[in-house]
């Protein structure tokens, strides 16, 4: 089945460049992450933890307890949401994540296009991350990632929830997929390093718009933002 492309919209809050430049002191309220999807990721204020938006169900995932419900009045500094609306559903064998990336790139409907995707299923093996809340000065989202906590969980049941966005995007957010596990019993979750999957249903939607909100906050408006390369994205990605 050709992966269906929806009339809606990505909806993303704030670019990735200014994460990595330390720039983070403004969000999105939670209940306006919620009106713009039910489907997304982002991270927590201050990068105090990492954000699953799963079925309309805003959770946040810290180094503080297992997940919870966000109230309506905390806020992202990064958000990425969609209404998932029609979409494709494919088996997924047995796997790691590069597997899982494999089948979700033969999977596009273009590359020029930005994608939502889901796998729900049981992983035999996955590692989560979340990052310690930070206090002004707020420091560049590399040297946070750098005293990331790792969780190592076995046999758990639960979702991979995402995007695949297109290349020429990369610093605007994350090129390439950018997945969040949030266990079925809501005890685990956070940003995926690694992944060995059992077999599972992949679900995937396409879409043409890309709707971007930026921060004006003082400290936003006042720092120029460059892209001159992406090792620092793909060093924080991959937990490195």
């Amino acid at each position: 089945m050709t992966t269906p492309l929806s009339p809606g919209a990505v909806s993303q809050f704030a670019v990735l460049d200014a994460l990595l430049s330390g720039v983070y002191s403004q969000g999105i309220a939670a209940r306006d992450v919620r009106a713009l999807g039910d489907t997304g990721i982002g991270c927590c204020e201050g990068l105090g933890g990492e954000v699953v938006l799963i079925d309309g169900e805003l959770l946040e995932c810290t180094a503080d307890g297992p997940p919870r419900r966000m109230d309506d009045d905390e806020v992202l500094p990064f958000a990425d949401v969609c209404t998932v609306g029609p979409f494709s559903t494919v088996p997924a064998d047995r796997g790691d994540l590069a597997a899982l990336g494999a089948l979700v790139e033969q999977r596009l409907r273009s590359r020029n296009l930005f994608h939502a995707v889901r796998w729900d299923g049981t992983a035999d093996r996955i590692r989560t991350r979340v990052t310690r809340r930070q206090s002004p000065p707020l420091r560049p989202l590399a040297d946070v990632a750098a005293e990331q906590i790792e969780t190592d969980t076995v046999a758990v049941e639960g979702s991979l929830v995402g995007f695949w966005m297109p290349r020429i995007y990369q610093g605007i957010t994350v090129a390439g997929l950018h997945l969040h596990f949030i266990s079925a019993d809501r005890t685990i979750g956070g940003h995926v390093l690694h992944a060995d999957l059992g077999p599972g249903v992949l679900r995937m939607t396409a879409f043409a718009d890309f709707h971007l909100r930026v921060p004006t906050d003082d400290r936003f408006l006042a720092t120029e933002l460059s892209h001159d390369d992406d090792h620092r994205i793909v060093a924080v990605e991959n937990g490195e």
